[in-house]
C-alpha cells in the first residue's frame, strides 16, 4: 500500500494520555499527518446533573459552547480533514460549515450509534451521519446498514497501538506471572456472573481488575472482596497487568454488536496468552489453539483454564504466535490508519 498524502488533520477526540483516540493522534502523525487536537471531552460538564442532561440529551445550551469552539478552532487552523471520534455533541450546522470549508470529514466510532442500547447520547450522531466524507466502521453489522444507507466507508479492526503494547522481555516466565486467570476490564452484560461461576463454583485462581467502583455495584460483596485487585489498570500498567497474567480473558459487548473484542487485539500484541469468546470475528483473526484459544460457555472455560495454567511452554508458544499474527496482519494503528488515509487519496482498498 503507497503511503498517504500528508495533510492537516484537525482531531476531535478524547486527548486523555492512554485513551485509544490519544493512540490514533500519534498514529497519525506517525503517518508524517500534520495532527491538531481539540479535546471534545473537556466540555462535559462537571457538575452531575448537567453531565447526565447533557449525555441523555446533548441539545441547546448544553452543546453551545464546544461547537462554537470547534467552528473557531477550523477557522482558525483550516485543516484538510476533520476527523471527528464519538461526535455525540455536534449539530448538523456545525458539520455542514466546516463541509463548507473544503475541508473533508471522518468519522470513527468505536461504539454502535444504531445497536439495540438506544442511548439518548446518540440524539445530535443520528442527525449528522449521513453529513460525513467517510465513516471508519469496526463491526459487521454496520457494513449492511451503511451500504444500504449509500454512505462511504472503510471497515477497519479495531487496533493495538505498537508503542504501549508490546512483549515482556525476553526473560519473562510465570515467575514473572502472578495473576493466574485473570480479567481486565469492564462488568458488561454476562461478565459478573460468568467471572463468578468461574471463580466460585469452578474454583480457579481468578483476579479481576478494572473500575472499582462499578465492579463494586455488579459483585456480591464476598465475591468482590475474594476476587478484585489493583483497581483500573491503564496504560503501561494495563499492559503490565497482561504480561503479569498466564491467562487473560476477553469477552464481546452484544449490545454493541462487537464481532472482535478490541482486548482481544492488544492482549495478542502484548503477546499475552488469549482466552477468548469463540465467534467468527474472533476466529477470522486468530487461527484456534495456534494463535488463540477460545471458550463457547463458561464450562468449556473452566476446562480451558485448567488445562493450559500449569503448561507455561504451551501457552508462550500460543502467545508469541499470536502476537506475530497480529504484527503480520497488520492489526496495528498504523496500517488501519493508513488505509483510511489512502481512501481518502481515492485509493481502492
Amino acid at each position: 500500500m503507497s503511503l498517504p498524502c500528508k495533510r492537516r488533520i484537525l482531531c476531535v477526540c478524547d486527548t486523555h494520555p492512554g485513551s485509544t483516540s490519544a493512540h490514533r493522534v500519534m498514529s497519525l502523525r506517525r503517518l508524517a499527518q500534520d495532527v491538531i487536537t481539540f479535546d471534545f471531552p473537556s466540555y462535559h460538564f462537571a457538575w452531575k446533573p448537567l453531565a447526565v442532561a447533557q449525555a441523555r440529551l446533548p441539545i441547546g445550551p448544553l452543546i453551545y459552547r464546544v461547537n462554537r469552539d470547534l467552528l473557531k478552532m477550523v477557522r482558525t487552523h483550516k485543516p484538510d480533514v476533520v476527523w471527528f471520534e464519538r461526535p455525540t455533541l455536534f449539530t448538523r450546522a456545525s458539520v455542514q460549515q466546516i463541509k463548507q470549508t473544503g475541508a473533508q470529514t471522518v468519522c470513527y466510532n468505536l461504539d454502535n450509534p444504531f445497536g439495540p442500547r438506544n442511548d439518548g447520547v446518540w440524539y445530535q450522531f443520528k442527525k449528522i451521519f449521513r453529513l460525513f466524507d467517510l465513516h471508519c466502521v469496526p463491526r459487521t453489522a454496520d457494513i449492511v446498514r451503511y451500504r444500504n444507507w449509500g454512505l462511504n466507508f472503510v471497515k477497519v479492526l479495531l487496533s493495538f497501538e505498537p508503542s504501549v503494547h508490546f512483549p515482556p522481555p525476553p526473560s519473562w516466565s510465570d515467575a514473572d506471572r502472578s495473576r493466574q486467570v485473570s480479567f481486565i476490564g469492564t462488568p458488561y452484560e454476562e461478565r459478573p456472573a460468568f467471572l463468578t461461576i468461574l471463580g466460585e463454583d469452578q474454583g480457579l485462581p481468578l483476579v479481576i481488575s478494572g473500575s472499582t467502583s462499578h465492579w463494586q455495584r455488579t459483585l456480591r460483596t464476598d465475591v468482590f472482596d475474594r476476587f478484585f485487585a489493583e483497581g483500573p489498570l491503564l496504560g503501561d500498567d494495563y499492559r503490565k497487568g497482561i504480561w503479569r497474567s498466564r491467562i487473560n480473558l476477553s469477552f464481546l459487548t452484544r449490545l454493541n454488536e462487537e464481532d472482535i473484542a478490541h482486548k482481544s487485539v492488544e492482549i495478542a500484541a502484548c503477546q499475552g496468552f488469549l482466552l477468548a469468546l469463540r465467534c467468527e470475528g474472533h476466529l477470522s483473526i486468530f487461527q484456534e489453539d495456534k494463535e488463540a484459544v477460545f471458550f463457547s460457555s463458561v464450562e468449556e472455560c473452566a476446562d480451558k483454564c485448567r488445562f493450559y495454567l500449569n503448561r507455561p511452554s504451551l501457552r508462550e508458544e500460543i502467545a508469541r504466535r499470536g502476537r506475530e499474527r497480529a504484527v503480520r496482519s497488520g492489526y496495528d494503528n498504523d496500517t488501519q490508519l493508513s488505509r483510511v488515509l489512502c481512501r481518502l487519496d481515492g485509493a481502492d482498498i
